[in-house]
């Protein structure tokens, strides 16, 4: 007896993964309202455990434009940090693309990635040509925002990695902009392998939109965005 609850309450948990995970979500206003409320909260802590702030802000582009923010990646501050960058407004149309099979593994993590990130799931080891075809999708429709982390998992000492090349491909011979973003203080903040965070302040620097509408191979493209985000490290270093 014990033996059979278990296997359908296992049943009704893959059920409900299933249901998060796929992607496009129907819009669902009770949805966005909690996750604006989250949003909010989440911001409100941001600026004061860990005095979060922002320059570079006003390159930005337009609500209307669809675009590509991506960042080193060494905390899971990070994602939280550059959607608190964006407009409350576009919350909705924000996707941060994850990893699948870490973040859309079980339940509570499922849950937290679908409803409060609104995080697209993305296949690394497998459908990685699905998942990329699924962003180009988004990306050519007007006023969505793509958050992705090239380096593909995060950094275990604070250096940036490299960037893998499924960046370059998703951007390769188009005309969408996509600005290299820097985030200070992270890695001190909240590494990988701590439970909590701690009150370490955390800069998000972003730099200047480039397209790469005359550029069709992926690694060179990995390269330059991953040389853009040392750049504003660089410069921000000598500030």
């Amino acid at each position: 007896m014990i033996k059979t609850a278990n296997l359908a309450a296992l049943e009704l948990e893959r059920r409900a993964v299933d249901r998060l995970r796929r992607f496009p979500r129907r819009p669902a206003l009770i949805v966005y309202r909690f996750r604006e409320t989250i949003s909010l909260l989440i911001r409100g802590l941001l600026r004061v455990y860990v005095r979060f702030e922002v320059i570079g802000g006003e390159r930005l582009p337009n609500d209307d434009e669809s675009f590509v923010l991506v960042a080193n990646h060494s905390s899971h501050l990070d994602s939280v940090c550059l959607l608190a960058a964006l407009p409350l407004c576009r919350l909705h149309r924000v996707f941060p693309v994850a990893a699948e099979d870490y973040f859309f593994r079980n339940l509570p993590r499922t849950w937290f990635a679908a409803v409060v990130m609104n995080a697209l799931p993305f296949g690394r080891q497998w459908r990685v040509r699905e998942s990329l075809s699924l962003c180009r999708r988004l990306l050519a429709e007007p006023g969505n925002v793509l958050i992705i982390f090239p380096e593909g998992t995060r950094s275990r000492t604070g250096a940036i990695q490299p960037f893998k090349p499924g960046i370059g491909a998703l951007l390769a011979g188009g005309e969408v902009n996509v600005l290299p973003c820097y985030l200070e203080g992270a890695f001190q903040a909240w590494p990988k392998g701590r439970r909590l965070p701690r009150p370490r302040k955390v800069r998000l620097i972003i730099g200047a939109p480039r397209i790469f509408a005359d550029e069709i191979n992926a690694e060179t493209i990995a390269r330059e965005l991953r040389r853009a985000v040392e750049l504003l490290r660089e410069d921000d270093g000598r500030a």
